[in-house]
């Protein structure tokens, strides 16, 4: 039952997917509602809601009363689209294609290549380029999960004497906001790709930080924004090979000086056997867009390979650590 257990979970991951994308539980924010009355406003088939919503309720995402009526758990509840934290747009996003890469998984174990470059007929990252749709649901699951990560490594590390920071590949610039909002004194600046900084933009004006964050287009394998103090990479080397991952810390390096601190917030595997969720990361990483996640060993290879020393690894309240390089 166990193993017949383990090789259903996608039953779940997907059913999770169906009422995020439906958006049930934005509808029972105000209180519970019956399945009736939630399927005529959905326009979905009673019954088959009314089964699905029965089954997340037993993993604790619903509560069910005696009269088919439903309401929201706080588990639940992270679904809902404006709660700080939501991760409705992470699970639309896992359901979608994510979900396309895991059915062609054969094609990764064959040859080592993303599956899901074999699926679409490009990589991730140029299919996103292309499809602003698909575009607009990964930014905004990265910004749900980027504010739940923003708040651990804000409260894990010392940002002491840090007068300048540049977030590469910072997304819509949750992490980089949130690190000047608990540093009056620090400026910033938020470095991605274009379409990429149009939100982030937005989102800088919205915090009142205009007057103290630079929003920059570019790309971080030709080169990044020169001369701060500290540069901070958060979940981004995992999405890379060790050969595209190194392309991008070594247009860090020559950006900076002699001794400045080269930040990565990025999941450590732990030399263990434990089930860990960074284990299964790992695989996604693999299958989805050819990265890894990596060992504490394997961070230090890399970081030397492009001239930093790993001073300290800091393990935050979220699965990720953060990784102190020095420029050497």
């Amino acid at each position: 039952m166990t193993l017949r257990q383990m090789f259903t979970g996608y039953w779940v991951s997907q059913s999770i997917y169906a009422v995020a994308k439906l958006g049930v539980a934005d509808l029972l924010r105000d209180g519970p509602q019956d399945v009736e009355q939630l399927a005529r406003t959905l326009r979905v088939d009673q019954g088959a809601l009314y089964r699905m919503m029965r089954a997340l309720a037993s993993h604790g995402l619903f509560a069910e009363d005696h009269d088919h009526r439903f309401r929201l758990t706080p588990l639940g509840g992270l679904l809902q689209t404006d709660v700080p934290g939501s991760m409705r747009a992470m699970a639309i996003w896992n359901g979608e294609l994510p979900y396309r890469a895991w059915g062609s998984v054969m094609h990764t174990m064959e040859t080592g290549q993303p599956a899901l470059k074999h699926a679409l007929g490009m990589r991730l990252f140029d299919y996103l380029s292309q499809h602003p749709e698909s575009r607009r649901v990964f930014d905004e699951a990265m910004t749900g999960l980027s504010m739940q990560v923003s708040q651990a490594v804000v409260s894990a590390y010392d940002f002491s004497g840090v007068r300048r920071i540049v977030d590469v590949g910072g997304g819509e610039g949750t992490l980089v906001a949130s690190i000047l909002a608990a540093h009056d004194q620090m400026e910033g600046i938020l470095f991605d790709l274009p379409p990429a900084v149009e939100n982030a933009r937005k989102q800088i004006e919205r915090a009142g930080l205009a007057s103290r964050c630079e929003v920059a287009g570019g790309d971080f394998f030709e080169q990044v924004p020169a001369g701060a103090d500290c540069y901070i990479l958060a979940s981004v080397i995992h999405d890379w090979d060790d050969e595209h991952s190194l392309r991008i810390l070594k247009q860090c390096r020559r950006s900076m000086d002699h001794g400045k601190r080269l930040l990565l917030v990025e999941c450590v595997i732990p030399d263990s056997s434990e089930p860990l969720f960074s284990k299964l990361l790992d695989l996604q990483m693999l299958v989805v867009t050819g990265g890894r996640e990596r060992t504490e060993t394997q961070f230090r290879d890399l970081l030397n390979a492009a001239e930093f020393r790993v001073s300290r690894v800091i393990q935050t309240t979220a699965p990720e650590c953060v990784i102190e390089g020095v420029a050497i």
